[in-house]
């Protein structure tokens, strides 16, 4: 499958001509600003101008080549090339396909976002309301059988994506985080906190900050947050962490021993993406514990199982997209609740994507945004 690459000058309205820009993904460490064709619509399909699109962790290990995402070694490849990537986007309605306004009860000019994954409404999971497992499992900006990302001026929404309209009062900042936002929150729910458990986050990257925001607002006993970098363990802080861990210079397991007469705590939630963050929670969490894991590994991760079962009787929980939580994200960001403010750190142009991206895959930043032209329309 090519794309339709179109002369720098051919631009024009959306909904007339024609072209946009893009960033175009052919293959690990093969990412191109290209001037495309604007998707077409058909029946209860909508057209989007894009206002901002976040760079995910998924984002920089799929252009550096991780295995997960290219296969290699047996393993099938997830990344259907070429594909425009991005899936952390929300926009504008500018254009409808016939009954589309009806379908996903929006007109044109609503700010709007759909969730990452295109449910195939046909499979057991999908038919079952679990459609956030879907065996199909397309996700915007990783195969483009159903539709590209965000990453680019414009995209389509094909029927079966689930679309939800975002309120005036909500920052363009705010918006951006709304898919990380809901996968956070999904993830805490994931953890059943009680009012008397001790939580620890390990990691506080984007996703692991507004995951303390979310467990926060649980309100548990005590809530720790582990990371390297002192700036965002202050962050994580300032959102409601009662204590904060860096683990270079201080034994983390044994601080959270002592504060849990030995036993260890009693929600674990692995949002690092490092091996060591997995190893370190199977000790540090105490018996008939929770461990949630969220994390999208670059490489395989090994460890001692006889600790789930044999030593703990674990309760190992995964965590997987956002399912049901975007109205729960809108709806904490619109009280002002939960807070972009910390964590959207930079923004560029599509045609600074190449430093968009360095930067995302550093610790000098926490959440980077691409954002197109301003709307003239």
């Amino acid at each position: 499958m090519s794309y339709q690459k179109l002369q720098p000058g051919a631009s024009g309205a959306i909904g007339q001509l024609a072209a946009m820009q893009a960033v175009v993904c052919h293959g690990p460490k093969d990412y191109r600003l290209e001037t495309v064709a604007m998707p077409s619509i058909g029946p209860n399909e909508l057209l989007i101008s894009i206002a901002a699109c976040g760079i995910c962790a998924s984002d920089c290990k799929c252009h550096s080549g991780a295995k997960m995402f290219w296969g290699g070694d047996g393993q099938p490849a997830w990344v259907k090339a070429p594909v425009i990537p991005g899936h952390e986007f929300f926009g504008y309605v500018e254009a409808l396909g016939e009954g589309a306004a009806e379908h996903f009860g929006v007109e044109k000019g609503d700010r709007v976002i759909a969730e990452q994954i295109v449910p195939c409404g046909k499979c057991r999971f999908c038919t079952s309301g679990k459609y956030w497992m879907c065996e199909v499992h397309n996700i915007f900006g990783f195969q483009r059988i159903v539709a590209d990302g965000g990453m680019a001026d414009c995209m389509r929404l094909p029927p079966t994506s689930r679309v939800h309209k975002i309120p005036d009062g909500i920052s363009l900042e705010d918006a951006a985080i709304i898919e990380p936002l809901s996968c956070a929150i999904h993830t805490v729910n994931r953890g059943d906190i009680q009012f008397d458990d001790v939580v620890v986050i390990a990691g506080a990257g984007p996703l692991g900050l507004m995951m303390v925001q979310a467990a926060a607002l649980k309100t548990p006993k005590k809530l720790i947050v582990i990371d390297l970098v002192p700036e965002r363990l202050a962050l994580a802080r300032k959102f409601g962490a009662d204590v904060t861990i860096d683990p270079r210079t201080e034994n983390a397991d044994a601080i959270v021993k002592g504060l849990t007469e030995g036993y260890g705590c009693d929600v674990y939630i692995e949002t690092t993406g490092a091996p060591i963050g997995v190893t370190q929670g199977l000790e540090m969490i105490r018996k008939l514990g929770r461990f949630v894991e969220f994390s999208v590994f670059g490489s395989e991760t090994s460890a001692d199982w006889s600790i789930i079962g044999d030593r703990k009787e674990l309760d190992v929980r995964g965590a997987h997209l956002g399912p049901y939580c975007y109205p729960i994200a809108i709806d904490l960001l619109a009280r002002g609740l939960v807070t972009s403010k910390g964590i959207v750190t930079h923004d560029f142009p599509l045609t600074e994507w190449e430093r968009a991206f360095a930067l995302a895959n550093s610790l000098d930043s926490i959440k980077v945004l691409l954002k197109p032209q301003p709307r003239t329309t």
